[in-house]
């Protein structure tokens, strides 16, 4: 199924010649006296962590390190974590305000919030129970006699979020946007991505070893007999899937992707598999389906079709204890985590078991946790505050359409009418899901837990058939992130991300619009990057540029990949730049737009210069910020493999495709990241 969050911020969820050159409004005018800073913004004298920086390096050979060096050096990442930086920081204190409301929440034997949380936290209870509350599932798997009951228990298991070869769920159509649709993708793979399984990098093979080593130990756990046998079996299986699955770059594609078909014909393209069957056992016995991956699908049903009913069973069964682990005895709950934290993540320890219940609870009850967050930390103001920003950032848009040179008139009039139709959400939704019908109990953490993955399942397939609920968000205000979601024209920006240092209503404007107003334009921009400009003012996925528009669109674009895939975080790996394309326009683009949209909020004055930094230095100070970050070698290897965003490092050097940013901070020709005007990426 297609994400419903198209393009977030973070990893949870964009032509024929050059575009005119950025505004030259730059603080290469003479500038006015120096100003002291005394804003009370949380950060600094103005906005910015200036102790952060290191200054021995130069502004063009390391942007992100001149900014923010001294800051990585003092933070290193804690032993519960992958990485580490700007968004893990509000996260913890989203955490912390979150973890208050449980805290009281579990005083009251009357909420559903609390009895959730305190039954997660209950571990000796866990621990008492041992296997027995997923025995009954347990020994359903190990029931199956033939090949024709399983996709019926495969859909049972999808019910309950465990996910086996297939994946499926409702979401929007492209193409008829006011309508739901199912749709199916490929699935089946225990590690993050095909590389895992087929490729010879040394780091990869052992983390294949490790996760055979993980089966073999799981099976183990739960009294399974032959288990070393049995993982060889299963990993064989799954690299035969890899094989056949397509890549991230084919599957982040819009136009790949939607593969509209009856299920009378998925079955004759597929065969192998009772897909009627299955769609009927998961609640949607439709007439069509969107395929993502067809010839993957039709692969993995071959490979189902022949594969050994017990390796079959035993995905499944692999799937349930990794699934349920944190509610299971510590013993499956620790070989979970040193699989998927410590091997592919390099994290050496879990987080605290309250952290993990607030992340549960939050997840199960979202919009009930969510509406007492919001009514505690986020106040009007804030909210006001940043509805000025969104708008401000959605005229500068307006205007660069107008400035481009590439696009064809025919289109601007389109692009415009795309722009007048977006609806900006700021911290919370205009409604909350209703909960009623979610049965938690005390002490049954195992239970509460798979009732919730069915609640949350029936109310994704009951929108079947219903009219839109734009209202409904795709995460909750607790989360430090941002979204846009092509089908229904929107940005997203919950309650956690309006915050320092992304955005402090007390710092100063430029830091403001390169933190927050970036993002803003990151958000906005998706909608016209290599996959949101397939998406018309409608949402429906269409032509709606000129063949000329595409083509020119698409050298600029080759142009900016080629860039990207220059960089090389890791000995011998580099960025994806196909990969990574939507994100790294979206930054380039959000960026662009930003700055437009901040020295238009000047009214025409000249910025004042603060604690030695003009305007536009402290506004790529206030974009470098945000993408603090230190990774862990095997969690920035991960990223490299699956992230569709580039490292923090590389988001913080798209400056360099700039010209303001070289007007403000003279980089020369023979410094690392300077580019002649002529190799300057200019999109929006």
């Amino acid at each position: 199924m297609k994400s419903f969050l198209v393009a977030g911020l973070l990893a949870a969820t964009a032509i024929t010649g050059v575009t005119a050159a950025i505004s030259q409004t730059t603080e290469s005018t003479p500038a006015p006296a120096a100003t002291p800073a005394s804003t009370g913004a949380q950060y600094g004298t103005f906005g910015f962590d200036e102790k952060g920086m290191d200054k021995t390096v130069q502004p063009g050979d390391d942007f992100y390190t001149f900014a923010n060096g001294n800051w990585s050096k003092a933070n290193p990442i804690p032993a519960d974590k992958s990485n580490y930086g700007s968004f893990n920081l509000l996260s913890d204190l989203s955490e912390t305000r979150t973890r208050g409301i449980l805290d009281t929440a579990a005083k009251d034997k009357g909420s559903k919030i609390g009895r959730a949380y305190a039954t997660f936290l209950d571990t000796g209870t866990i621990e008492a129970k041992g296997l027995a509350p997923i025995r009954p599932w347990l020994g359903k798997i190990a029931a199956l006699k033939d090949r024709a009951g399983y996709p019926a228990l495969l859909a049972e298991a999808d019910r309950a979020g465990i996910r086996g070869p297939f994946g499926g769920g409702v979401g929007q159509d492209d193409k008829l946007p006011e309508q739901y649709a199912l749709s199916l993708g490929q699935s089946g793979l225990g590690l993050p991505d095909r590389d895992y399984y087929l490729s010879g990098d040394a780091k990869l093979v052992e983390a294949r070893t490790a996760y055979r080593a993980h089966i073999a130990k799981m099976l183990t756990l739960a009294g399974e007999p032959n288990a070393e046998a049995r993982a060889a079996a299963l990993l064989a299986f799954e690299t035969e899937i890899a094989k056949v699955s397509w890549t991230r770059v084919d599957s982040r594609d819009a136009t790949k992707t939607y593969n509209k078909m009856t299920v009378a014909e998925l079955a004759k393209r597929a065969p192998g598999f009772d897909f009627a069957g299955y769609f009927k056992g998961i609640g949607t016995p439709v007439a069509t389906v969107i395929v993502a991956q067809p010839s993957a699908i039709t692969g993995i049903a071959k490979l189902v079709s022949t594969a050994p009913l017990g390796v079959l069973k035993d995905q499944l069964m692999l799937r349930s204890l990794d699934g349920y682990a944190d509610v299971l005895p510590k013993a499956f709950d620790a070989e979970q985590f040193a699989f998927y934290g410590t091997v592919l993540g390099g994290t050496p320890e879990q987080e605290a078991r309250w952290k993990r219940g607030v992340q549960f609870t939050s997840g199960a009850l979202d919009d009930e946790v969510s509406k007492l967050y919001v009514a505690q930390y986020f106040p009007p103001e804030t909210k006001a505050a940043a509805d000025k920003l969104v708008k401000n950032v959605l005229a500068a848009m307006g205007r660069r359409i107008d400035k481009l040179e590439w696009m064809a008139p025919e289109t601007k009039v389109k692009a415009h009418a795309k722009l007048a139709a977006f609806t900006p959400k700021i911290g919370y939704p205009s409604q909350w899901k209703d909960f009623s019908g979610l049965e938690i109990t005390s002490g049954d953490a195992f239970g509460n837990e798979w009732r919730a993955n069915e609640w949350q399942h029936q109310d994704n397939i009951a929108k079947l058939g219903k009219p839109l609920q734009r209202w409904e968000w795709g995460m909750t205000p607790m989360t430090v992130n941002a979204y846009a979601n092509f089908g229904m024209v929107e940005i997203v920006f919950p309650a956690a991300i309006l915050q320092p240092p992304f955005f402090d209503p007390k710092a100063d404007d430029a830091v403001n619009y390169g933190g927050i107003g970036a993002v803003i334009g990151h958000e906005l921009s998706h909608h016209f990057d290599d996959q949101g400009s397939k998406y018309d003012a409608k949402g429906q996925l269409t032509d709606w540029w000129t063949p000329k528009d595409i083509a020119g669109f698409q050298a600029l674009t080759g142009k900016l990949g080629a860039q990207y895939d220059a960089y090389e975080p890791l000995p011998g790996m580099h960025v994806k730049g196909q990969l990574t394309m939507g994100e790294n326009i979206a930054d380039l683009a959000g960026l662009t737009v930003a700055y437009d949209a901040y020295h238009t909020a000047l009214g025409g004055k000249a910025a004042p210069v603060l604690d030695g930094f003009t305007g536009d230095q402290r506004f790529y100070l206030g974009w470098a910020q945000v993408w603090r970050r230190n990774y862990r070698e095997a969690n920035l290897r991960n990223r490299l493999l699956t992230d569709p965003h580039s490292p923090s490092q590389q988001r913080a050097w798209v400056v360099r495709n700039l010209d303001p940013w070289y007007a403000a901070y003279k980089p020369t020709a023979g410094q690392k990241l300077y580019l002649t005007p002529e190799q300057r990426v200019r999109i929006w």
